[in-house]
């Protein structure tokens, strides 16, 4: 596996304060993608044992929440064992840590993926730019859904999938002055 960034106290890619690891490798090539550069699967970095520690540091901090799997796409061939591995090592070592997963794949196609049993919420579904919407949270536009994974394999049917939380959005506002005139979301964490 290849990778091109390790993001440390990252608040936008998943709930509470994570680190992402921005894989490399993407066979959706998505209109208007904001991260092109990660397209290549021989592009990056190789993800080593220095990377893999850097990633536990962050995990170690009792503030960060877990961890987030991007890129590219976690899900390209060249990338699946070894997130699935690493899924796997955190699962054992941080089992109160969430993991979070993109993907320009849809549920209904991975759902069954091994790796699946480690994810905690996935969002799904490949970058439309004329579906763009700024204020969305956790994704960028309106036919990607986030998506509550081990809830929807406990499901009898796991196709129908339970959503962490439907088109919830930021409120366009101003700077709040103080911490209680912040905007609150929709979603219930």
């Amino acid at each position: 596996m290849r990778y091109h960034n390790i993001t440390k106290d990252d608040m936008l890619n998943g709930d509470g304060l994570r680190v992402v690891l921005w894989v490399a490798g993407c066979n959706h090539c998505c209109k208007d993608c904001q991260n092109p550069i990660t397209w290549d699967p021989d592009g990056g970095l190789l993800f080593d044992e220095n990377a893999r520690q850097e990633i536990f540091d962050q995990l170690d901090k009792s503030y960060i929440s877990g961890i987030t799997f991007s890129g590219g796409d976690p899900l390209h061939p060249a990338n699946r064992a070894d997130v699935r591995n690493l899924m796997e090592e955190i699962k054992e070592k941080y089992p109160k840590k969430t993991i979070w997963l993109y993907t320009g794949d849809v549920w209904e196609n991975i759902w069954q993926y091994p790796m699946m049993k480690f994810v905690d919420v996935l969002v799904d579904g490949e970058f439309h730019v004329e579906e763009k919407d700024n204020q969305l949270l956790w994704k960028g536009s309106k036919n990607q859904r986030v998506i509550k994974v081990q809830e929807s394999l406990k499901q009898e049917n796991p196709l129908i999938p339970v959503l962490h939380c439907g088109d919830y959005s930021r409120e366009p506002v101003s700077a709040p002055q103080t911490l209680k005139d912040a905007p609150v979301t929709s979603c219930l964490l």
